[in-house]
Parts: C-alpha cells; sequence; structure tokens
C-alpha cells in the first residue's frame, strides 16, 4: 500500500477529503505499524514512516471515513521499569473520533499471562478489540448558535441517553436508548415542561463496558473512558460505521435550537486500562509511563487517586495536550457548551497533593477558548486530601457536597447548626466569595447518580445493593437519608404522605436556593432504584426510567417551581447578599428570623437544636443590574423552614420588613397553587405542618 510521509499534526486520523492522514505520539516506541481492517476483519499493515517530536506518522491516500484502524507499538516490553509495548496487543487511537465494535474480555487483550505478571502474552488481541474509525469532518450546522444562558439563570437536569429514553413509549423504537432519542420531539418536550436550560450527559466518551461485578454486569454509567475524543457507539441509532459523531453533533443542533445548553460528564482522570493487571487497549502499549502517573519506586504499579486501578499523568504535556485537544473538539467541532470534570482533585495533583495552581489549571486559564466554556469541578478524589469543595481557581463552578449534607441533615430534622444551613441556602459564601467567585459557583444538587435517588432518599435508611454482586459492600452507608417511618415501599398513607411533602422540601429548597440548581433526571417523576445507591452497574429497568410510572404531582410541581425561579431574579441573583440596608433605609437586602419574628441573634446560629427558621429576600431596589445596566426589580418573600417534628407557629415580622403578605404556596400541598387571595398583617401567626416549607410575597 502507497503510503506519504503525511503531518504530524494535527494527532489521530485526519480525512482531508482526498485521503486520511494519520498520527501517534510515543516517545518509548521504536517503530509503529498501522493496521487497517475491512468488513470480515482481514488486516492490512503497513509502517508509519515519519517521526517528528516523537510522533510517527503518514498519510494514505484514497483512504476516507468508514475504514477501521488500530495501531500496533513496538517497542520495549519491561514492566519493572514501567513500559508495557507489546506488538501482539491492537491498540485504539487515543484520538479516534468513532469506535466500532465493543472490547471481549479474553485473555488474548493482556500484556502478561493470567497467573504470571512477568510473562509477556504474544496472543493476537486484533480479533477481541474495537477499532478505531476515519469520521467524515464535514457536518451542516446551518446557523447553529450556543444558548450562552447566564450562569446564574442555568438550570441544569443531569441525565443518561440511554436509560432517559430507553423506556420512553412516545420514542420509536429504534431511537430508544441512543442521542437521536434525546433530540426526539418527546425528549424536548419534557425538557421544555421542566424549564431546564442544560442538559448534563454522564459520560459519552467511548468506555469500557466491564465492571468488578463479573459477568452479567455492565459498566452503565461510562465512567470508564477509552477514547477523549469518540461518542459511545452504543448510543448510535443507526448503527451505521462512524456515524455517532453525526448523530451526537445533531443532537447538539437540536437542543441548541430549543435554547438547551450541552454540558458533558468528563472523565479525564483515569481510563478504562485499569492496574496493572488490567488489559492493554490504548494507551498503555503506547506509552505506559508517560500516559499513567506510576509508583516512583515500582513503576510496575499505578498511582490510583480514583479507585478505579490508575491516574492519568497530568505532569506530562502529551497528556496534558490530549486533554486539551479533547476539549476543544468538543466544543469546536461538536458545539458542546460546557464540561463537568469528574474527580477532579485528581487532574490537579502534580506530585502527591492537590495544588490548584497546577499546569492543567493554568492551561484552562490560559486557552482562549475553553476558558470561555462552562466549567465544572466534581471537586474530590479518593485519594488523600482530595476533598477540595470551595479550593477551585476562579473560573470554575463545583460541585457543592457541602450544599448536599447540609440540606439533607436539616431536613431529616439532624442537629446542626443554622448557620451552616443558610450559608448554603445563600450561596455558599463562606466557600467561593474570597476568590472572587459569584454564587454561581456553586452547583447546588440534593442528589445526583451516585447515590440515593430523591425517591429514595425519603424512602430508606440503608442501601440496598445486592443486585450489583458485591454482597451489598458498595456504594456509601452514611447517605443522611431517613425513610419517615418505613424501609422501602409501604401502604401507610400518613408515611406516604410525608415522603412526598418532603420530596416538595427538597426541591423548593433547591430552586429557591442561590447558585445554579441540579436536578437528577428522574427525581422529577419519583423514579426509585429500589434503594440501590451505586447503580453503575445495572443496565437495565433498575435504572432506566419507567415514563408510566412517573408521579405526575411532582412532575407538575417540579415545573412549576422552575418557571417560579425564573420568573423571579430575587431567587438567582448575580451578586452576593451583603446583609446591610439598602440605600440607607432600615431593611437590607436580605434579613434572618426566629418563629417568633425576632431577627436571629449571633448566638442563635450556633444552636444545633433548633429546626426552624425565617428570611427574607429583598426584591425591591437591591438586585445587580441587567446585562444593559438596567435596574432589575421583583417582589420580596419571605420563605420559613420548619424541620421540626411538629406544627409550628411562625409569626410574621412587623415593622419595616412588611405590613402585608400573601402566601404563594406551602410544601404540604401537592402542587404549586398560587390562588391565595387571602391577606396576612405584619405579626400574624402562620401554622406550619412539620416538615414543611411556606413562602409569602409581600404585599406592602
Amino acid at each position: 500500500m502507497d503510503i506519504w510521509p503525511g503531518d504530524p499534526f494535527p494527532h489521530g486520523a485526519t480525512y482531508d477529503g482526498s485521503g486520511t492522514n494519520f498520527s501517534l505520539f510515543s516517545e518509548v516506541a521504536e517503530r509503529i505499524e498501522l493496521c487497517l481492517f475491512d468488513d470480515r476483519g482481514n488486516q492490512t499493515v503497513v509502517d508509519l514512516p515519519e517521526i517528528t517530536a516523537f510522533t510517527f506518522h503518514g498519510y494514505l491516500p484514497n483512504v476516507g471515513p468508514g475504514q477501521r484502524y488500530g495501531y500496533r507499538v513496538h517497542g520495549p516490553w519491561a514492566p519493572e521499569r514501567g513500559n508495557r509495548c507489546n506488538p501482539s496487543k491492537l491498540l485504539l487511537d487515543p484520538y479516534g473520533k468513532a469506535v466500532d465494535g465493543l472490547f471481549q474480555m479474553d485473555e488474548a487483550v493482556f500484556d502478561h499471562l493470567f497467573g504470571d505478571e512477568n510473562a509477556r502474552n504474544d496472543r493476537d488481541s486484533a480479533p477481541f478489540m474495537p477499532k478505531s474509525v476515519v469520521t467524515n469532518p464535514y457536518f451542516d450546522w446551518d446557523n447553529d448558535r450556543t444558548p450562552r444562558t447566564p450562569w446564574h439563570k442555568t438550570v441544569i437536569y443531569e441525565v443518561h441517553v440511554k436509560g432517559f429514553t430507553k423506556l420512553n413509549p412516545n420514542i420509536p423504537e429504534n431511537f430508544r436508548g441512543t442521542y437521536a432519542g434525546v433530540a426526539h420531539p418527546a425528549s424536548i418536550k419534557h425538557f421544555k415542561r421542566l424549564g431546564v436550560t442544560a442538559v448534563e450527559l454522564l459520560p459519552v466518551h467511548q468506555f469500557v463496558q466491564s465492571s468488578p461485578a463479573g459477568a452479567g454486569k455492565r459498566n452503565y454509567w461510562g465512567y470508564n473512558s477509552i477514547s477523549y475524543l469518540a461518542p459511545h457507539n452504543e448510543y448510535s441509532a443507526s448503527g451505521q460505521l462512524g456515524q455517532q459523531a453525526q448523530e451526537f453533533k445533531q443532537m447538539v443542533k437540536t437542543l441548541h435550537s430549543e435554547g438547551i445548553e450541552v454540558i458533558l460528564d468528563v472523565v479525564y482522570n483515569h481510563t478504562g486500562e485499569g492496574n496493572h493487571l488490567g488489559p492493554t487497549l490504548s494507551m498503555k502499549g503506547i506509552d505506559n509511563s508517560a500516559y499513567y502517573r506510576l509508583m516512583p519506586d515500582n513503576p510496575r504499579y499505578y498511582m490510583d487517586y480514583t479507585g478505579t486501578g490508575n491516574s492519568l499523568n497530568m505532569r506530562n504535556p502529551h497528556v496534558l495536550q490530549l486533554i486539551m485537544d479533547s476539549l476543544r473538539y468538543w466544543h469546536l467541532e461538536m458545539h458542546v457548551d460546557g464540561f463537568r470534570f469528574d474527580l477532579a482533585s485528581t487532574l490537579a495533583r502534580e506530585l502527591h497533593d492537590v495544588d490548584r495552581l497546577s499546569a492543567f489549571f493554568d492551561i484552562i486559564q490560559q486557552d482562549p477558548v475553553i476558558s470561555q466554556v462552562k466549567l465544572i469541578a466534581e471537586p474530590w478524589d479518593v485519594g488523600e486530601g482530595g476533598y477540595q469543595v470551595g479550593n477551585f481557581p476562579p473560573l470554575w463552578s463545583e460541585w457543592n457536597g457541602k450544599y448536599r449534607d447540609s440540606v439533607r441533615d436539616f431536613w431529616r430534622g439532624a442537629d446542626q447548626s443554622l448557620g451552616e444551613f443558610s450559608n448554603r441556602f445563600t450561596g455558599s459564601s463562606d466557600l467561593y466569595a474570597t476568590t472572587g467567585r459569584r454564587p454561581y459557583a456553586s452547583i447546588n444538587f440534593i442528589t445526583a447518580h451516585d447515590g440515593f435517588t430523591l425517591n429514595d432518599l425519603v424512602s430508606y435508611n440503608n442501601k440496598r445493593n445486592e443486585a450489583n454482586g458485591e454482597e451489598n459492600r458498595d456504594g456509601e452507608s452514611n447517605n443522611r437519608s431517613w425513610n419517615c417511618g418505613a424501609e422501602g415501599p409501604t401502604d401507610n398513607p400518613e408515611i406516604n404522605a410525608l415522603r412526598a411533602r418532603q420530596k416538595r422540601n427538597f426541591l423548593t429548597t433547591l430552586f429557591l436556593s442561590q447558585g445554579v440548581p441540579m436536578l437528577l433526571g428522574g427525581d422529577e417523576i419519583s423514579r426509585t432504584q429500589q434503594g440501590n445507591n451505586n447503580a453503575y452497574s445495572q443496565d437495565n429497568e433498575l435504572s432506566w426510567f419507567h415514563w408510566d410510572q412517573a408521579d405526575n404531582d411532582i412532575l407538575t410541581f417540579t415545573s412549576q417551581l422552575i418557571r417560579f425561579r425564573h420568573d423571579h431574579p430575587v431567587f438567582h441573583r448575580r451578586r452576593w447578599f451583603m446583609g446591610r440596608s439598602i440605600a440607607g433605609g432600615d431593611v437590607g437586602d436580605i434579613g434572618w428570623f426566629k418563629f417568633d419574628g425576632q431577627l436571629m441573634a449571633d448566638e442563635d446560629w450556633q444552636s444545633g437544636f433548633a429546626k426552624t427558621l425565617g428570611v427574607f429576600l429583598n426584591g425591591t431596589d437591591c438586585l445587580p443590574p441587567d446585562p444593559r445596566g438596567e435596574p432589575v426589580n421583583d417582589d420580596s418573600f419571605y420563605i420559613l423552614f420548619n424541620a421540626f417534628h411538629e406544627e409550628m407557629p411562625f409569626k410574621l415580622p412587623q415593622n419595616q420588613w412588611g405590613d402585608r403578605w400573601s402566601k404563594v404556596f406551602d410544601t404540604t400541598e401537592p402542587v404549586l397553587d398560587k390562588r391565595h387571595p387571602e391577606e396576612h398583617l405584619a405579626g400574624a401567626e402562620m401554622r406550619l405542618a412539620p416538615y414543611s416549607l411556606m413562602v409569602l410575597r409581600r404585599l406592602g
């Protein structure tokens, strides 16, 4: 086969309309073979003829989209020195933009023999390996424009491509579980009804379908990436070779046309190749010591800050380049609007300790493209010192685990200081304000894919993970959950009523808090995982949305609640509350009250047993101006929280805080009903049911 020298950049397989350029980095390789496969699996092998700056490259005229390929790397196989080159192993292109087929478990895909990790395994892995695919870069974006929803107006919906659409009867069967299913009018209708402004997709980079639970289990969530530029092929509706990239683009284009942004959950902290006993699928066989963090005193083994067997080597410039190239590709070529970084603390580890000024964050800061998109950190990993909530750089927003914990504790009646809860409700200024960040640095959430669903949070005290095959040892044991009096499903009407009220309490707190709310997909229809709080391996009806069992009351309540948030800027301020009087008046932008209508004193904040609180939010003359500098005014509201197990009388504040009030809604009502014409005068008593929340609007 005729092969030309080609170009070292860009990396990967790049089709130009006449042929394809192939480029692969390896500092340790002595020779690299490019392997081309036809429809029957027959292999044609050519050497990449040129080397430039440790990059092997070559150009094949007349090779175009749909061509399957992989690499074989000749070089040292010396695991004790961190080198694992083995040309019998077919390797995926780290820059491949599509993948055909799935990894099959066989001894041939391991570089060592089972039972003897020191013996090299020379069986050919190609029959058991997926193949990278040359893609067509051309797509008609027409007039696609990113919605560019401001951070403070953003409402995120965390959702799984397959689980969200797999059982939806309003989506054609061949679209269910796919990118096309997410873009289907039935899905769009649901997003629009809810009022979410962004969908955050669980990992869609090509991932390895393996699970430590063994046979019959799959990595449903997708946190096992192996190809950072390729959309996962199982989510393709057409099944046509290399078409998943086109289908993903069409999904993004459709969502954008409806004003909905797309955020990707990305896993750059580790890959699906595992530790020294894991398979050799790509980077491990290309340049193991460049791509992975190895143990300094014994490079046969891997540093593991993720609990998955390996950690990417963020100190290597070629690894940083791969990640940045991947991010820019998904934004510039796939039109994605933002990224949520899984276990982001791992990305900040330069030596051992987490360093928020590490090379990765420096590169993000100065990058003219990625610095302008939405950036969200999961600010922890499993290593020492990995919990870093509040410590990421100014461009970043963070999953606020302290918000989740505080709000869960408050509504289950656990003792904690009211100061903790008030900080979380008002955007967590104690975590973010001193670093120059705004309230939207806090991504507020009650539940996420990892843990109980909202329905299960109020239905189970204990996890029920037996279905995972790990004897219920996996998953978090301290869930801060409360079953409201019975474990699991019950026919007791009082318990079910309390559970429904608790769900409304959590949702209302979430959407009235300052910061960016993130709703776990399915919570709005009371989706249950039957107490499983770690359903990563449950690619089945336990995890999928059961639309025929949707709780329409909670769906209606959630939709109205999100609309209420959108309608009132006082609940999504761009700037912090200052806690002081406005324009020399007697009323501040916020006020905190005890249930007797008196302002909170300093000592009241430290009372761990207190379960009641009132907060006044001033919507008059105190909101930041709009983008054109025009003043923004809103109604003023008084929110009453009762997390006590008995009914509580709340006295409305008097004097300057307001003369007349009208109830907007309370969480004892199954839907958000705004028809409350009666007026309540300052000093009047409002009786709140146990475990309930009430919102009042100031009339004068």
